[in-house]
């Protein structure tokens, strides 16, 4: 009988909901057998709604069930390295919600932890896996734009409406729960892609500034960071901005046109080269991590490898450390 991947999910919020959770039960060989929340109330009727037979109050309680084989761990970033360290140390592999954690330390000590017990740590990098980004990667190694010789960040969005709620601050701008502002949360999917690409970076600095007054975390920032090939890149993110600023843009430069691509909308990829302007629309599936997590399901069942793993998250923690002034 062929082994089946059985979830524990530590955390049921949004992203469980929409982007992860369903695509757990979808793909072959894996099941989510039991959830938990510091709200059991919660737990209890997220369990219920999607006929998982098991919820907890507890994360050690759910760690320590037989059944669970695997854990998810999808709560806020404060508290990644604690649930993944508790889940290592008991022998069960984790996937873990992005960034891996609030800092490049936490990061290293989850993987000191993995290394130690000889059981892998995933993180939910999911664009890796994507069409739209695969896509583009195809696009960049088979020399569409030629040599690649700059690339360039920006991103601006307004504030949320939560984030006038000075009361009731959204757990993403509360730097000691997130690890930063929306920084820490929506960056780290771009630098990821990036190394994903064009490999690691080596060097990374940044300014950073508080323009909004909204929260205490930084709203605005602006880096400059080298891979280890040579080629260097810029960013610029904003979360204070007008809504007629609003932008999500990577441009990738070459010394033959010009590539550009959205990392959170997916507008079609946009080439200029000699030839004039082409755009590529790409298809992403419904459930947007349900590549990466078959992927992690195939290597825990000893099909293929997964390389969206700890050391390559805690690259992307240590870029924003970076940047931020952290390290």
């Amino acid at each position: 009988m062929e082994k089946i991947i059985k979830w524990g999910f530590i955390g049921c919020g949004e992203v469980t909901k929409y982007k992860s959770g369903p695509a757990f039960q979808k793909i072959e060989n894996s099941e989510v057998v039991a959830v938990m929340s510091r709200n059991g109330e919660k737990a209890q009727t997220y369990a219920k709604e999607r006929g998982i037979s098991k919820w907890y109050d507890d994360a050690q309680k759910l760690i320590d069930d037989p059944e669970v084989n695997a854990v998810y761990i999808a709560t806020p970033p404060s508290s990644h390295a604690t649930y993944a360290v508790m889940a290592l140390q008991a022998g069960k592999p984790v996937y873990i919600e992005k960034p891996m954690a609030v800092t490049y330390e936490e990061c290293c000590r989850i993987n000191r932890a993995s290394e130690e017990a000889g059981v892998p740590c995933f993180v939910a990098y999911y664009r890796r896996y994507l069409p739209y980004f695969l896509k583009v990667k195809e696009m960049i190694e088979e020399g569409v734009i030629g040599n690649v010789i700059n690339v360039q960040i920006r991103f601006a969005q307004p504030p949320r409406a939560l984030d006038y709620n000075t009361e009731h601050l959204p757990w993403r701008v509360q730097p000691d729960i997130s690890g930063g502002g929306y920084f820490y949360d929506l960056a780290p999917h771009q630098i990821d892609i990036l190394q994903e690409i064009f490999g690691c970076i080596l060097e990374a600095h940044g300014y950073k500034s508080n323009r909004g007054g909204l929260y205490p975390a930084e709203d605005t920032l602006s880096a400059s960071f080298q891979f280890d090939n040579g080629l260097v890149g810029s960013g610029s993110w904003c979360f204070v901005a007008h809504e007629s600023a609003r932008t999500d843009r990577i441009e990738v430069i070459g010394d033959k046109g010009s590539l550009s691509f959205s990392v959170f909308t997916y507008e079609p990829i946009t080439i200029h080269t000699e030839q004039g302007e082409e755009h590529i629309p790409v298809e992403n599936p419904v459930y947007v991590q349900q590549p990466l997590i078959q992927a992690v399901v195939d290597h825990l069942l000893g099909k293929s490898t997964c390389t969206c793993n700890g050391e390559s998250a805690t690259l992307t923690n240590w870029v924003m450390d970076k940047i931020l002034g952290k390290l």
